[in-house]
């Protein structure tokens, strides 16, 4: 509606100008278009002028009828054509062209319109701008996609905790720490059960370090430090051996040279001039086939 002195200014016209457009009703008596008009006759005294609209498309003729008639903002127009495509079958695609508007500007006040609603109709009514309200909404609708996320996260693996929040016994905050703090606690299982796996296979005899935590001895989080420092000293172990056997490729034709020389005073002088548990092995990698 017109606020009052635009209302009184239009039932000034009416009473000395008369009645420009006639007022748009359905065939059933309904309002469709002209309740500024209506008012105005009513204040002015002037019998109201009438039409019936014979067509099928009612929302079109309302938004057509009322979209350009004032002087609006473009966001204003948007989300007017937004509000109308949510309650009809027209697209945006098909608003945007009849009107002229920016499809870009329309689907920015429909994501506004379902994210925040409440700022839809201070778009509508021009008390805030239509990129305030999308930049708030997609906002709104960021953190509601990730609040879903992790309510998803929560029913598929704690079932038991997302049910005590549904029925009000814990927050949705207590459980979600409550999950992260026992996904924790199983990716630390699984890395120490992983680490006493290979200790067993390679012929270590103390006990696991799973069965320490079970026993109480230790938690998981110094089974998971222990298993950690095994695991490294491991792959230092691997480490110094491979570069060790390299060397021991890398220099192999020497090896070679003092087999074929077995027994000679050469032979004799290179392995003497050697410590006895360096001569042990190159006597041992001589005698090799």
């Amino acid at each position: 509606m017109l606020d009052r002195d635009e209302l009184l200014d239009l039932a000034e016209s009416i009473r000395t100008e008369g009645q420009h457009e006639p007022i748009v009703l359905d065939s059933d008596g309904v309002l469709l278009d002209g309740r500024n008009r209506l008012a105005a006759c009513e204040i002015a005294g002037v019998e109201p002028r009438f039409t019936t609209y014979t067509g099928t498309d009612h929302m079109r003729l309302i938004t057509s009828g009322n979209l350009f008639r004032r002087h609006i903002s473009k966001g204003q127009q948007a989300m007017i054509t937004a509000m109308v495509c949510s309650v009809s079958e027209h697209s945006l695609r098909d608003q945007a062209k009849h009107h002229g508007l920016s499809l870009t500007r329309l689907s920015n006040a429909a994501i506004v319109l379902k994210h925040a609603p409440h700022l839809a109709e201070q778009v509508r009514v021009g008390t805030l701008g239509l990129d305030a309200a999308y930049t708030a909404a997609r906002e709104q609708r960021d953190r509601t996609v990730a609040l879903k996320a992790q309510y998803d996260r929560l029913r598929e693996h704690a079932p038991d905790l997302s049910a005590q929040v549904t029925e009000g016994l814990i927050t949705f905050e207590d459980a979600t720490a409550e999950l992260d703090e026992r996904l924790e606690t199983e990716r630390l299982r699984q890395y120490v059960i992983d680490a006493d796996t290979l200790r067993l296979a390679d012929g270590d005899t103390t006990p696991p370090l799973a069965e320490l935590v079970e026993r109480g001895d230790i938690t998981w989080g110094q089974a998971y430090q222990r298993a950690e420092a095994f695991l490294a000293h491991r792959q230092d172990t691997i480490d110094r051996a491979q570069h060790a056997i390299q060397l021991i490729a890398e220099n192999w034709t020497a090896v070679q040279d003092l087999a074929a020389r077995s027994g000679t005073q050469l032979t004799r002088d290179i392995l003497g001039g050697l410590a006895p548990e360096v001569r042990f092995l190159a006597q041992r990698l001589i005698t090799l086939d």
